[in-house]
């Protein structure tokens, strides 16, 4: 693994944080454009192009710009390591100046990519007339319609896609004599939390109980999508008080109250202590998080295991794409067919995604890049287990698709602040998330889903 790999910015695209800057940012700037530039697509075996993304994928593009350059000598690509979470801000800034000045191509967040497509109609390339179509059933199930809601507009290509995971510490469950292979859903979850708190004085796990951080309602994400839910429903409508999300509070509720939830509050730093100290028993954390575990407790390989989070219910499926990250080209570029060249060059390609997941450990959603032996191979730190053959069960399963919308910042900070008040005051899980549905409503105008 590298050790170089800069997990704070990967975690703030995907999480929250970002994401309401951005929305922040998104909804003051778009009332100031009067419309992008024309676009071209151009001649598909030339052009400069200039690619925007942050930290290790932008290094990993760059190293793939020789081999791309000798296939493809006609496009010359420069790849610009921007930053994260300063992309978004450049992105937002060039985006509400009719496109002046954006990258050819474009790194986005799935919680992003909503926002930039309704708010700026035109700025990202239909990738379907340059030929995208193809590659309808090349990513993992449920990632396509995430890039082409509508079914025929194309608005970018899958790179990375997360699955949910349940990282757990093997001693902790060894001394307490609980069998992690027998947890089926989260009920029995919390049972073998209360065995495991009593025999080793452990926590099930943590939460970041006041929210000092955006994305301290990743649990209860996951355990919506694990349900087939989210936020919002593939209408648009408002479903943060769905039976399925009641369902998730009152679970994080119970673990809470049985005293097997831990307050990491104070952010990144706070988690990676406890990660140290050993505080809590799970991590359900995606598939990413395995190689931050790895990097921070390198002396305690094959203390750790690793498989796919529980059930909601009995006999409910324990896989779901959490998050992922896209490919677009700008609809104001004039090189919209050189640039795509070079995105399917990154995407397409098996022999890159693995070179990139090797460098990076970023899971490609690219289903034939696992024909690799290198996600087929035994990991020494947990415990022998193949890792990667475990999240790729994941992929392989049905997933729904899930519509983040252009409120998708909202929404979170709303179930975040009703999170709080459950965790910390006792309050119901129903009442709150019925108070941040209609906070939701009267901010958005969109129709709450009853």
């Amino acid at each position: 693994m590298n050790p170089s790999r800069p997990y704070p910015s990967r975690r703030r695209v995907l999480g929250l944080g970002g994401a309401l800057a951005a929305s922040a940012g998104l909804g003051g700037l778009a009332a100031c454009s009067s419309g992008p530039r024309a676009g071209a697509h151009g001649d598909p075996a030339k052009g400069d192009i200039t690619v925007w993304s942050w930290a290790g994928p932008a290094a990993e593009m760059r190293a793939l710009v020789p081999e791309f350059t000798k296939a493809h000598p006609g496009i010359k690509v420069t790849v610009e390591d921007i930053g994260n979470p300063a992309i978004w801000d450049k992105i937002t800034t060039s985006m509400a100046a009719d496109g002046a000045g954006l990258a050819d191509v474009l790194h986005i967040g799935v919680d992003y990519l909503p926002a930039y497509t309704d708010r700026f109609p035109g700025q990202l390339a239909d990738l379907g007339p340059l030929g995208a179509g193809k590659y309808r059933t090349a990513f993992a199930d449920g990632l396509w319609q995430t890039v082409s809601l509508d079914g025929s507009r194309v608005d970018a290509l899958p790179w990375e896609a997360n699955s949910g995971g349940f990282y757990y510490r093997a001693d902790v469950f060894e001394q307490a004599g609980v069998d992690v292979t027998a947890l089926g859903t989260w009920d029995d979850t919390i049972e073998a939390g209360r065995e495991i708190k009593a025999k080793t004085g452990t926590y099930l796990l943590g939460i970041d109980k006041p929210a000092s951080q955006q994305d301290s309602a990743n649990l209860f994400q996951l355990l919506l999508q694990l349900q087939g839910a989210m936020y919002f429903d593939l209408d648009g409508a408002i479903t943060v008080s769905s039976p399925e999300a009641v369902l998730a509070m009152t679970l994080i509720k119970r673990m809470n109250d049985a005293g097997l939830v831990n307050d990491i509050s104070g952010g990144w730093n706070s988690l990676i202590s406890s990660v140290k100290s050993g505080t809590a028993a799970v991590l359900p954390w995606p598939t990413w998080f395995g190689g931050v575990i790895e990097d921070s407790v390198p002396d305690q390989a094959g203390l750790w295991g690793v498989r796919l989070p529980p059930a909601v219910q009995p006999g409910g499926t324990n896989a779901a794409t959490v998050n992922s990250t896209h490919l677009a080209v700008s609809g104001t570029s004039r090189h919209q067919a050189a640039a795509f060249r070079f995105v399917e060059f990154v995407l397409t390609r098996p022999r890159s995604q693995v070179r990139i997941y090797r460098n990076q450990g970023i899971a490609p959603a690219l289903m034939a890049a696992y024909e690799d032996p290198v996600f087929h191979q035994p990991s020494e730190f947990f415990g022998g287990q193949k890792k990667g053959e475990i999240f790729l069960d994941a992929l392989r399963a049905d997933s729904p698709a899930f519509n983040y919308t252009s409120d998708y910042a909202r929404a979170l900070k709303a179930v975040t602040d009703a999170q709080t008040r459950v965790l910390l005051r006792g309050a119901d899980p129903a009442t709150e998330l019925r108070r941040a549905a209609d906070q939701l409503a009267a901010q958005t105008a969109r129709k709450v889903a009853r």
